[in-house]
Order: C-alpha cells, then structure tokens, then sequence
C-alpha cells in the first residue's frame, strides 16, 4: 500500500517553534526508556516538566535520578484516555508526544492491540493540544517507510504495508498519528514537529519487547548464545538515546523545523550479525551466534525490512548535527551496565 505524505496548511503558524525558554512541557511515555532521558534533558535546559506514564512498558525507576527535581511532576496514567490527554494539555504551554506501545514481539503477539492503542493515545494527545492551542512534537517511527529506497528520505512516501501484514499495523497507526498532528496543528494554529525515530539504544532500556541491542549484551554477559533471526544480513543504525534526546528538543525549539517532518537516528550501518559479532567481542565472550528463521519463531508474513537507513541531511540542515556516538562506545556502556545490574537473561525475541 502506497500513501501520499501527509499534507499541511499552508496557514501561518503563530508560534515560532514548539518549545520556548522556560515552558511546562508535558511528555508522555516519560517513565519510558526514551521518555526518561527527554525529561531529563529538560530539566538540564531549564523547563517544568509533567511526566505522564501508564507504566504499561515504562517504569517509575527510569526516572529515579530525578525523583525529587522542584521542577517535575509525575502522574501515572494513560492518555489513551481522553480526559487525562485532556487534564495533561491544559496544565502545560507544549506537549512532547511519546507515548506508544513499543517492541517487535508485542506486535506479533497483538497487532492490532498495538495499533488500536496507539492509535487512540495520538488521537487524544492531538486533539487535546489543539483545543488548549499548544505545541507538540511527536516520535513516529521509521517503520512507516517500510520497504521503501534508503537511505530513507522525509519527502518519499510512507509505505506502511499491506493491511493482512501484521508489522504494517504498528506502521499505519505511526503514519496516522503524523495525519493527525499535523491535521490538528493546522485547525488549531499551532507549531508541530514530526520526529521519525530509528533505532535508539543506551541506559535503562531492556531487551524484553525485541530490543536486539540490550538483548545482545545481555545474552553475552550471561554466556547464553547471541540469537539472531533471519539471515543476519538485515541492516540497521544504531543511535545512543543521550543524543537522541537532545536532538528531539533542539528540533523542538527550532523555528524552521515547524511543519516539518524530520528523520533522527544515526546513519552508521550495520548487519545484526556484525552486531552480534561486535557485542561478542567487546564483552570478551565465548557465546555462540545463533541463527534461526523468522518463519521458526513469528507468524506466517511477518517481515523483518532488509535495510533501515535514514537520510539525516534535514536533521543536520536544522539543527547542525546528528548523533554521532561510536556504537563500540555504546555497546561497551551497555556492557558496564548489565554487569553491574547483573539482570536475568531475556527471553528469546526478534531483533527491531
């Protein structure tokens, strides 16, 4: 299924980017991996900050080095609920949208629970920011490119899928999302900023939904062998979450990127067998690499796309960089990590 880009007002928008000095900025998924490291870095640049978390994948430790800050609040709940989408926006001047449901195997597990559940906490989220007329910038994802030519370019048209592929329901509901954000900005005269996320990885986040990063490291450090699905020739870009937060509020207060569409990841790629191999060596381990089929372990047309590479140029052009981490210095962090964690094995998942 090929889908046009989402499409704009060409009206005026009164505000000159979504974050201002000094703002409440809510963030919704902020006890969530990424989520945790946006609040953080809000408060290093000087906001208020409402964390809104249903915990469903997120967990009030991720936000522990922050617990007492004057200067956050945080409310478990769900903005799927369209009053405490409603409640979130009215108390804050912008609203960083990052709540979803998460990870390759929930999705083979319950597509369209995934769907629908990201699918309403956008819907909510959106139509609330728009009737207390704030900013918004929301984390969509590099799934809605699908198959398309890469490096993965902003103005090409998403591709989520064909509607009886289970992994184009996670890429449908992101794309609609992007319809929504920008539909409600336009009516309400208000700045948005669509952020499409590839893969991110750093402290705190687990291998438990299909992360293959933390998964990887954790199998080594517990001598269990590095699983790899599919041939291991699927490609992909591998960005350090310290970095990606960073550049989601640099976009976020940049007038030029209102209105805009922009890819945020690292353009590095890798194979995930040469990522199994890296981890390997860098954590000095003797487990071996583990190769199975997608078909052994997913259901029948679930498909792992070949190669996830973005065109970062829109990035650069907007906010004069792009994460940039060596991925031997984040696979060495996230070994330092699980050692000192000591954490159980994860379950056996396929890679992002």
């Amino acid at each position: 299924m090929l889908l046009p880009m989402p499409v704009r007002s060409s009206a005026p928008l009164p505000a000159p980017a979504v974050l201002a000095p000094g703002m409440r900025v809510a963030v919704t998924g902020g006890a969530g991996f990424i989520g945790s490291h946006v609040v953080e870095e809000l408060l290093r640049r000087g906001h208020r900050v409402h964390a809104v978390d249903d915990l469903s994948s997120g967990s009030l430790a991720n936000l522990a080095a922050v617990a007492a800050h004057p200067r956050l609040a945080v409310t478990v709940a769900s903005v799927a609920d369209a009053r405490a989408a409603a409640a979130v926006c009215d108390a804050a001047d912008a609203v960083l949208h990052l709540a979803g449901v998460v990870g390759v195997r929930r999705l083979a597990d319950d597509p369209l629970g995934v769907m629908q559940a990201n699918q309403r906490s956008a819907e909510h989220v959106f139509a609330a920011a728009a009737a207390a007329r704030i900013g918004v910038l929301f984390t969509s994802s590099s799934e809605v490119y699908g198959r398309a030519r890469v490096p993965f370019d902003e103005g090409e048209p998403v591709q989520p899928g064909v509607p009886t592929g289970s992994r184009g329901s996670y890429a449908c509901a992101k794309a609609y999302a992007e319809w929504l954000a920008f539909g409600h900005a336009a009516r309400a005269g208000a700045p948005v900023v669509v952020a499409r996320l590839f893969n991110t990885v750093g402290p705190r986040q687990t291998g438990d939904h299909g992360m293959v990063l933390p998964r990887f490291v954790q199998q080594a450090v517990a001598g269990l062998p590095l699983t790899v699905y599919g041939d291991g020739r699927q490609t992909r870009c591998f960005a350090h979450v310290a970095e990606v937060a960073s550049a989601l509020l640099d976009l976020a207060a940049a007038p030029a990127a209102v209105g805009r569409i922009v890819n945020v990841g690292s353009d590095v790629e890798i194979s995930v067998r040469a990522l199994a191999e890296l981890v390997r060596a860098r954590a000095a381990s003797r487990s071996p690499i583990a190769v199975t089929p997608l078909a052994a372990v997913f259901p029948p047309g679930f498909e792992d796309v070949p190669r996830r590479l973005p065109s970062l140029a829109r990035l650069r052009a907007m906010v004069g960089w792009a994460p940039s981490r060596s991925l031997s210095a984040i696979v060495d962090e996230l070994l330092a990590e699980a050692r000192g964690a000591a954490p159980a094995a994860p379950a056996l998942t396929a890679s992002e």
